[in-house]
C-alpha cells in the first residue's frame, strides 16, 4: 500500500487522536497565532518521501531540522542539529558533532525519554540507504530526492564514533554532498519513536504522526482543510515567537484572497491580485527571488513525443513571451535554460530555439505529422511560484498550437492524485516546474531530468540520457568552478537539443501578509519557515500611516 492510500484511510483516527478538545471550525485570530493561507494538501509529513514544494513548506522547517543548513537568505552553509563538521582532504569523509541539548516534541502519541543523539542520525538516514532497515519498505520506500541523486551509491556507511558524533563515509568525492545533507529532505527523526511503532506493528505511523526536533509540533490535520501546530516549547533554539500556526487550506487563489482581505488569514501563498493588494493600507506584498524554473514538459515514452523532432516543432510554436506577460504578469525572468541567470553555472551561450512557428509547422511535416494531432496538457490544479495558473497557461498553449494545427485537451486533477498519476507516465505533456533546495546547480539538472530520477517517475519527462548524466557525474567529482561550468554547459546545450522540455520562465515568489506580522517567511531555495514570525499590535491610527510596498528580499 503507498503512502497516498494509508494516509486516507487514516485520517479519521488521526483527527481523533490529535484532537484533544473541540476547539469549533472557527479559526482564532490573536497575537500568538498566525494562520497561513496554504494552497495546497502535504502529500505525507515526511519530507523524506517527497519532492512536493507544498509537502515541503507545510512540514520541513516547521516540523523538523536538518544536521546543517543554509544561512539565512545567503549561500554559505552553517550548523543546525550538527554544530560543526569536518571533511578530509579527499572529501570522503565528513564527520559531525552533534548538540547536546536537543529535544524531540512531545505529543499526545509521544514522549520522548532522551535527547536528540548520534542513533537518530543513523536512523533517519540508514533507513533511505539500508533496503533491509525495518522502516525502508514503509510509506512505499520512495525517497525520491536522494534517489535522484543517487545518495545510496555515493554513501558507503554511516558510523557512529560516540554518542553525538557520526562520520559519513563516501565511495567517492561529490562536490554537491553537504548541499544535499541542507536540504528540506534530510531532515532528522527520532529512532527512539520509531521503535515504539514498531513494537506495535505501526511503523507507518512515522509518516502520519510525525516527530522532529522543529520549533513546531503537529496538533491537528484535517485533509484538504487545515493544519495546526503547537509550538515546541522545549525548541533547542529560542522558542518561536508564536505559540499556535495554523495552515488553512485553500486550493483556490480568490478563496485565499477573499480570506485574507477578510482577515481570516493573516498570510496567503502566492497571491495574484496585487492592485488589489496594494490598495490596501494594512496589508503588504513581498517578493523574494526565488531559484525556480517554470517548465512545459513532454513524456519522451509516449507518441508522438518520443520524436525529438515533434517535441521541438510544439516548442517552437509557444509565445513565451505571452506567458511571462499573462501568467506571471511581467514578474518573472524568461527561462532560456533550466538554470537561472543568477545561478554561478549559467551560461549565456546555451542555444536556444527561440518562437517560430511557420519552422514549427515546418517540422511536423518533416516529423509525418502535416495535419497536425491531438494531444493533452495537463495543468498543475495548485500554484506555485514557478507558475501561478498552470490552467490559463494551458489555455493560451492551446491557443498557440491551434495555429500550426494541433488539437489540445487540458486535463488538471488534484494536486496528489496529479503528482501520482504523472509519476506513473499517463500523461502526453504537462506543466510544472522545480524550485531549487540549495544554490548548487546539480539540483536542477539531477533531480528533474536525470536518468536516475525517470526511474522514479520523479522525472516526468521520462527522458534518459547517458551522454547528459555523464556530465553531471563528471561536474560532481570536482570541486574545479571553472571545469563544472564547462560540464554543466555542455548538459544545458543536449536539453536544448533533446527539448524532453520547455523551459519557460524563472519567476519571484510572493506572499501577501497583514502589516501586522513581522519576520522572515520566504527563502531564496527550499520551503517556508514561520519559526521567526511574530505579530504585533496595530492601532487602526498607524494603520492609516502605514504604506503598502512590495518588498523584494533577494540575496543576489
Amino acid at each position: 500500500m503507498n503512502f497516498k492510500s494509508i494516509l486516507s484511510l487514516t485520517v479519521a483516527a488521526f483527527v481523533s487522536l490529535l484532537t484533544g478538545c473541540n476547539e469549533g471550525n472557527k479559526l482564532s485570530l490573536s497575537e500568538r497565532s498566525i494562520i497561513y493561507c496554504s494552497e495546497g494538501s502535504p502529500e505525507t509529513f515526511n519530507p523524506q518521501l517527497s519532492t512536493s514544494g507544498t509537502t515541503s513548506d507545510a512540514t520541513a522547517k516547521q516540523l523538523y531540522n536538518s544536521l546543517i543548513v543554509y544561512k539565512g537568505k545567503s549561500n554559505t552553509l552553517g550548523p543546525a542539529l550538527a554544530k560543526s563538521w569536518h571533511v578530509t582532504r579527499d572529501g570522503k569523509k565528513i564527520t559531525f558533532y552533534l548538540r547536546q541539548d536537543v529535544s524531540f516534541h512531545q505529543t499526545s502519541y509521544f514522549t520522548p525519554t532522551r535527547l536528540l543523539n548520534a542513533d537518530d542520525v543513523l536512523f533517519s538516514f540508514n533507513r533511505i540507504l539500508d533496503k533491509d532497515h525495518a522502516f525502508h519498505h514503509v510509506s512505499g520506500d520512495q525517497y525520491p530526492f536522494f534517489q535522484s541523486v543517487k545518495f545510496s551509491e555515493l554513501v558507503d556507511k554511516i558510523e557512529k564514533i560516540n554518542d553525538f558524533t557520526v562520520r559519513f563515509i563516501l565511495k567517492r568525492n561529490d562536490s554537491s554532498f553537504l548541499a544535499n545533507l541542507a536540504t528540506d529532505f534530510a531532515v532528522v527523526l527520532s529512532e527512539e519513536y520509531g521503535q515504539i511503532l514498531q513494537e506495535k506493528n505501526s511503523e507507518h505511523e512515522i509518516d502520519i504522526f510525525p516527530i522532529g526536533t522543529g520549533p513546531f509540533k503537529l496538533k491537528d490535520y484535517r485533509v484538504g482543510s487545515l493544519i495546526r501546530f503547537y509550538r515546541h516549547d522545549s525548541y533547542w533554539q529560542e522558542k518561536a515567537k508564536i505559540e499556535q500556526l495554523v495552515y488553512d487550506i485553500s486550493p483556490r487563489e480568490t478563496s485565499r484572497l477573499t480570506k485574507l482581505l477578510a482577515k481570516e488569514c493573516d498570510v496567503s501563498s502566492y497571491p495574484i491580485a496585487h492592485a488589489k493588494i496594494a490598495e490596501r493600507t494594512d496589508l503588504q506584498l513581498e517578493s523574494i527571488t526565488s531559484l525556480n524554473v517554470g517548465y512545459f514538459g513532454f513524456n519522451t515514452q509516449k507518441e508522438p513525443f518520443n520524436n525529438k523532432i515533434v517535441r521541438q516543432a510544439i516548442s517552437l510554436a509557444i509565445n513565451k513571451q505571452a506567458l511571462i506577460e499573462t501568467v506571471y504578469q511581467g514578474q518573472a525572468a524568461w527561462a532560456k535554460s533550466i538554470l537561472p541567470e543568477t545561478s554561478w553555472a549559467y551560461d549565456k551561450n546555451t542555444p536556444e530555439l527561440g518562437y517560430d512557428p511557420v519552422r514549427a509547422k515546418s517540422l511536423l511535416e518533416v516529423a509525418g505529422y502535416p495535419q497536425g494531432f491531438t494531444m493533452d496538457i495537463w495543468a498543475m490544479p495548485v500554484q506555485r511560484p514557478y507558475n501561478p495558473n498552470a490552467v490559463t497557461m494551458a489555455k493560451l498553449i492551446q491557443a498557440d498550437l491551434k495555429k500550426i494545427g494541433v488539437t489540445v485537451k487540458i486535463i488538471s486533477y488534484e494536486w496528489s492524485t496529479f503528482l501520482r498519476r504523472l509519476s506513473q507516465g499517463e500523461h502526453q505533456s504537462f506543466l510544472l516546474g522545480w524550485t531549487a533546495d540549495h544554490p548548487d546547480p546539480d539540483n536542477f539538472f539531477t533531480p528533474i531530468l536525470s536518468c536516475s530520477a525517470s526511474d522514479l517517475g520523479n522525472n516526468r519527462t521520462f527522458w534518459c540520457n547517458k551522454e547528459y548524466d555523464q556530465l553531471l557525474q563528471q561536474a560532481l567529482k570536482t570541486t574545479n568552478m571553472s571545469k563544472r561550468k564547462s560540464y554543466y554547459a555542455k548538459a544545458m546545450a543536449i536539453i536544448n537539443e533533446e527539448m524532453p522540455l520547455l523551459p519557460i520562465a524563472h519567476s519571484k515568489r510572493f506572499q501577501a501578509r497583514g502589516i501586522d506580522v513581522e519576520g522572515d517567511i520566504l527563502s531564496n531555495f527550499g520551503g517556508i519557515s514561520f519559526y521567526s514570525a511574530a505579530k504585533k499590535a496595530i492601532n487602526n491610527e498607524a494603520k492609516s500611516e502605514v504604506q503598502p510596498e512590495i518588498a523584494d528580499k533577494a540575496s543576489n
